[in-house]
């Protein structure tokens, strides 16, 4: 600190200027660099959580003592009081540079107790203690083993005799003989394995590994997708199946004449084998030449174009649906023609048939013994000339006149004769059936009592499962539900006049009688017709298919009816059976309004 005087206009001033000393400096620019280094202030703990050595390390690195003697001194040099406000400033800003100070040598001294943290657990971690002792043991085992082995080995060499120096060399000898031996035979296994070992590793057993591939998702792009390669991978078989059959019948005359000479020709002097043959090499060779990129189109039948649609990306909910019903639609039709295929033929050797069954027997055994009898030429140029005119004339004849070939083409009268399972299945039920139906008759005319006729018994067991069926709809005797709907149709009403819930919608049963419409409501109690609803005939002024929900793919599941004491017609909705009901309700409303009204 220093004191300056300064006259001016005859008035002593005095400038008071604190200057810090040189290691303040130095320690201030220290903490400025741990300050900037360190992590920041937000991350520390609080000071009242710091280590309680902070403060006396803080007095240990650096004692910040005040500073009384510059307050004295300028006392004693200033009596007068002069410049005291200039010196008051000054001491405020060295008072808050030394709380600078201390806040940066918190600071350093909370890192300092940070890093030792980290140290410590990163000793722990590490164990490195216990790995010196580890290693330390690992080597005084080393050199335990060491110790024995050489103990052992000079017991071996005190324990055996000395041998003569001339009885060495023949062992030598021998040494190297079997050394070169050993040599030759390593070379010959290493040039066998080289030349053969690829062949031999091909031969090796191994166990068959049951792989399990991962199925995929439905998905109706994808489904889409695999129909689409199946048709298209089929067109080559389908297109030579329809060619086959252009030639059969004779669609282009002069190729299927020219096609039938060459055959027969070929046929009559033993070449049907090699025509087959160079049949297939020839269309192998045009197969390569379109590959190449030229244009060969040939074909008996003129190819139909089917128009491509593009695949569409953004599609609703209804589209996507109606796409997966129509291609299981045409997987369904497609596994059931391969299914009915399959069934019969395995029905034919099953002898599910027996008569047809029996006509295929006595072919086999007509085939083996003329196979034993005649020679094989003479059997391959009967089979050829056979093959010629069956498919060239007979099949035309047949397909010609369908009449003649369900008399006389028996192959053809066989595979329509062979039942398919389901076809099976049937036909023992109907077998049972007749069975049963005679001895049912018998006992339902042994219960009815005397005096009461058919009729009465008939509208008798027409009643619902809460009771007689007049009696729950308050109807005459008469109105008994028609035959179709004996038990009713199940459906859910749709009152669109009605408010509430619960009277909105209601489940039950659909019943149609000569001259009424009525549902049975599953929620009305019994001998209560609250709940259900009876509709005339004559009163109905328009009836017609209903679709409940537009987002579903189809025509609908309900069936709309409008009265004139309703605002809005009700839906029969939900109605599994809905075009066996409408035709029922559509043709029994004809019936009476054509009698009502004869002239209309």
């Amino acid at each position: 600190m220093k004191l300056c005087y300064d006259l001016r206009a005859g008035a002593a001033i005095h400038n008071v200027k604190v200057k810090p000393k040189a290691a303040v400096l130095n320690m201030l620019k220290r903490l400025d660099k741990i300050r900037f280094r360190g992590p920041k202030r937000d991350d520390f703990l609080d000071l009242p959580e710091s280590p309680t050595g902070s403060d006396t390390e803080c007095s240990d690195d650096m004692l910040l003592r005040p500073r009384p003697s510059i307050r004295d001194n300028d006392e004693q040099r200033d009596p007068a009081g002069l410049g005291t406000l200039s010196v008051m400033q000054d001491l405020r800003s060295e008072s808050e540079r030394l709380n600078e100070v201390k806040g940066h040598l918190e600071i350093a001294l909370l890192e300092k107790h940070f890093l030792q943290e980290e140290l410590r657990k990163l000793r722990e971690e590490t164990n490195v203690e216990t790995l010196k002792q580890e290693l330390e043991r690992e080597r005084s085992r080393r050199v335990d083993l060491e110790q024995k082995m050489s103990d052992v080995l000079k017991t071996r060499c005190e324990d055996s005799p000395p041998q003569p120096p001339r009885k060495q060399q023949p062992p030598a000898a021998n040494g190297t003989d079997k050394q070169q031996k050993e040599t030759v035979c390593s070379r010959l296994q290493s040039w066998l394995y080289d030349r053969f070992g690829v062949y031999i590793e091909d031969f090796r057993f191994q166990p068959e590994e049951n792989t399990v591939e991962a199925e995929e998702p439905l998905s109706a792009k994808r489904l889409t997708e695999n129909m689409r390669r199946l048709k298209r991978g089929a067109r080559p078989v389908t297109n030579f199946l329809r060619n086959l059959s252009a030639l059969s019948n004779w669609h282009s005359v002069y190729t299927s004449a020219i096609a039938f000479i060459i055959y027969m020709n070929a046929a009559w002097h033993g070449w049907a084998i090699p025509l087959f043959l160079f049949l297939a090499i020839l269309r192998l060779s045009l197969n390569y030449l379109i590959a190449r990129g030229w244009r060969i189109q040939w074909s008996i039948v003129p190819e139909v174009s089917e128009p491509v649609e593009p695949p569409k990306e953004d599609l609703t909910v209804s589209e996507k649906f109606q796409l997966v019903l129509d291609v299981a639609q045409k997987a369904q039709n497609l596994f059931g023609k391969m299914a009915d295929v399959l069934e019969k033929i395995k029905n034919l050797f099953m002898w599910v048939q027996p008569e047809i069954t029996q006509k295929l027997y006595i072919a086999l055994w007509v085939a083996f013994i003329s196979s034993c009898v005649l020679p094989y030429k003479l059997m391959g140029f009967m089979i050829g000339l056979y093959a010629g005119i069956k498919f060239f004339i007979i099949d035309f004849l047949f397909k010609s006149c369908p009449k003649l070939r369900d008399k006389y083409d028996t192959p053809h009268i066989m595979w329509n004769n062979l039942p398919t399972d389901p076809q099976l299945k049937e036909r023992s039920n109907a077998n049972v059936s007749r069975r049963i139906q005679p001895v049912v008759s018998r006992s339902s005319l042994a219960t009815i009592p005397a005096g009461v006729t058919r009729e009465e018994e008939s509208g008798r067991s027409h009643s619902t499962k809460k009771g007689a069926f007049h009696e729950i709809f308050n109807l005459p005797e008469i109105e008994r539900p028609l035959p179709v709907c004996e038990n009713g149709w199940r459906c859910c009403l749709i009152n669109r006049d009605r408010k509430m819930p619960t009277d909105y919608i209601r489940n039950g049963m659909l019943y149609v009688t000569e001259n009424y419409l009525c549902f049975e409501s599953s929620s009305s109690r019994s001998g209560s017709s609250k709940k259900n609803k009876v509709i005339k005939l004559v009163d109905i002024t328009d009836i017609q298919k209903y679709k409940v929900l537009s987002v579903l793919p189809g025509s609908g599941m309900g069936i709309s009816v409008a009265t004139p004491s309703t605002q809005k017609p009700l839906v029969f909705g939900a109605m599994i059976h809905r075009d066996e009901a409408f035709e029922t309700i559509f043709t029994q409303y004809m019936k009476i309004m054509t009698t009502a009204n004869p002239e209309t």
